[in-house]
């Protein structure tokens, strides 16, 4: 059975033009997002769904989807404030969305597959995608107690911005290669003499650029749709009257590896990552794709015009 590569996409407005997401970076205009849809089908993948907002609907498949149709099977599930388990209701105020893991469980109607789950603004390399298909598609007992994921890792030295700080995933790994757990830092930048996480600026903390991060590269069997539908209800009742809090990947991750529910295979790459975290980021994003085209990896153009 092929997987389905889920798109996180949620985060883009209904006036795409300047968002980081829609960045040409490609000869032909290709944004990240045309580079990672490309790499999956390559590497084995047949389905593309995509988390988007209903209020932009229309102009997203008349933009985006449209493009890979008649390429790979595409469906599209929408994230709202509003789409709660019974008996919870949107506190008054809240604008913020629910966050990355509320962002997976959007789809649960449309994913039939083990499925893997990425940004929509992050080049992840052709490695990453065979490598978590390969994975994915692994014959394993239906009946075990304890579910079975994966995460690309790279190394935090490769996923760093020149223009400013960023937010990662420190994963603690252990020999057999399984995820310990992932410590979220979000103030992470170079200086002159290394690398620090500067969230406390009075007592920064070093870091040495080998460390294992997630860059939301995640792959899971379908069965974690369950998973989230019964950790939901929990999270709300601890945080659910914020206006802010958010529900993501990482502490899904974790809470499940401490109950024993889960397993995590963490699939290390050096392959070469790369975003627009800010808008300076494109340019050096575009010579990237530039260089890979040059030397013949991928198409000049991807989808042919």
């Amino acid at each position: 059975m092929n997987p389905t590569l889920l798109i996180l996409a949620a985060g883009m407005g209904s006036r795409f033009g300047g968002l980081k997401q829609v960045e040409p970076v490609g000869p032909a205009g290709e944004t990240l997002m045309d580079y990672a849809v490309y790499d999956a089908l390559q590497a084995g993948f047949d389905r593309v769904v995509f988390v988007i907002r209903r209020d932009f609907e229309a102009e997203f498949r008349s933009r985006i989807g449209r493009k890979y149709e008649g390429r790979v099977a595409v469906a599209y599930a929408f994230q709202a404030l509003d789409d709660l388990p019974a008996g919870y209701a949107l506190p008054a105020g809240r604008t913020k969305p629910w966050g990355t893991a509320h962002a997976i469980r959007a789809a649960r109607g449309v994913i039939q597959t083990p499925f893997a789950t990425i940004n929509a603004d992050d080049f992840y390399g052709r490695e990453a995608f065979v490598r978590l298909a390969a994975f994915l598609q692994e014959s394993r007992p239906s009946n075990e107690p304890c579910l079975h994921a994966a995460m690309v890792g790279y190394r935090l030295r490769q996923t760093l911005s020149e223009h400013g700080s960023v937010a990662r995933g420190i994963c603690c790994v252990a020999a057999d290669g399984l995820l310990q757990g992932v410590q979220e830092m979000t103030k992470i930048l170079p200086v002159a003499d290394g690398i620090e996480n500067q969230e406390q600026p009075a007592v920064p903390v070093r870091l040495s650029g080998q460390e294992m991060v997630s860059m939301n590269l995640w792959g899971f069997p379908q069965a974690w749709m369950l998973e989230l539908e019964r950790l939901f209800p929990a999270w709300l009742q601890a945080n659910g009257t914020s206006t802010k809090a958010e529900w993501y990947i990482p502490s899904v991750v974790n809470e499940l590896v401490q109950q024993g529910g889960a397993d995590v295979r963490v699939l290390p790459t050096e392959g070469q990552w790369f975003g627009v975290t800010y808008r300076e980021d494109q340019p050096r994003s575009a010579a990237a794709v530039q260089q890979l085209v040059a030397q013949g990896i991928y198409p000049a153009s991807l989808w042919g015009g």
